[in-house]
């Protein structure tokens, strides 16, 4: 794996080729597709399946920086977590570059070491994409489950706006699978790949049962949280994770979706779009009164 030579370069801009005849999506009309429900329902699924890919998950199990780790810090980490997602979907390129230089130095220090199992660097623009693809994976899968598939014209300019997420980090746009087709290919061929060693399974079990939260929220949400995580995982992953899955529990996810669903687009955009608008609101608040981003 290559790491980028300085942690302070700047990715080159978007330049992912998309036909001039496309639909092509801005931040101002991106907003459209942004179920903020996505980060209650999908961010632990989604998390699983970044980590998954082992130098990702040795990285996080193995980082010195306390600050931001989710065990100790869980609110700290939803917060930098969903603002990355936020400014990569909806921010200018000025917030975008603030953030990137914020995640800069918290990722300086995650590299692997002599006694490490695998080597990762966090400036890896390999693994990256990775955690690009997995975001991107996981929006779409979660807004096909709750709506219905976009239209071709929408899914191919919402692929394409989707490379954000990896290059407000270092990941070059001509790492992005150059369209849809391409993208399953590589995510197929990569997913099945992945095992889940037994340390980063029960670091996976502590978040999905919520032990590092206070005893009343774990009570009142773990198992709900628990089925969640469960039906949104990728069936490779269910299966490295132990997990088990009827067609009885699809019928009731699929019933528990339509009536959140039901309720959810009834909502005014602002809550429907809730908490990425609030974390970007913070990110932008933080800017101007020069507070630390991460």
């Amino acid at each position: 794996m290559t790491a980028v030579p300085s942690t302070n370069q700047t990715p080159t801009p978007e330049t992912t080729a998309v036909p001039s005849t496309t639909l092509v999506l801005t931040p101002e009309t991106v907003d459209e597709y942004v179920d903020g429900i996505a980060a209650f329902l999908g961010g632990t699924a989604n998390v699983i399946m970044q980590l998954s890919l082992r130098p990702v998950g040795r990285g996080v199990l193995e980082s010195t920086v306390d600050s931001g780790k989710v065990t100790l810090h869980p609110a700290k980490r939803m917060r930098t977590t969903l603002t990355y997602i936020a400014v990569a979907l909806l921010g200018t390129d000025a917030e975008r570059a603030a953030y990137r230089a914020a995640v800069n130095t918290s990722h300086r220090p995650v590299r692997s070491t002599a006694s490490s199992p695998v080597r990762y660097n966090a400036f890896d623009p390999k693994l990256q994409l990775w955690v690009a693809a997995c975001v991107y994976w996981g929006i779409d899968d979660l807004y096909t489950r709750m709506h219905g598939p976009m239209d071709e014209a929408t899914a191919d300019a919402f692929y394409h706006y989707a490379a954000r997420f990896g290059t407000t980090l270092q990941m070059r746009p001509e790492l992005w699978p150059a369209n849809r087709a391409e993208f399953h290919r590589y995510w197929n061929e990569n997913l099945e790949q992945h095992t889940i060693e037994p340390a980063l399974r029960e670091y996976f079990d502590n978040l999905i049962d919520m032990t590092m939260l206070p005893w009343p929220v774990r009570f009142t949400f773990a198992e709900l949280h628990r089925f969640c995580v469960t039906a949104l995982l990728p069936e490779h992953l269910r299966n490295e994770m132990g997990m088990s899955w009827t067609d009885r529990d699809q019928r009731r996810f699929d019933r528990f979706l339509r009536v959140l669903t039901a309720v959810h687009t009834r909502l005014p955009k602002p809550l429907r779009m809730f908490p990425t608008n609030a974390y970007l609101f913070d990110l932008r608040l933080r800017i101007r009164l020069g507070k630390p981003l991460v």
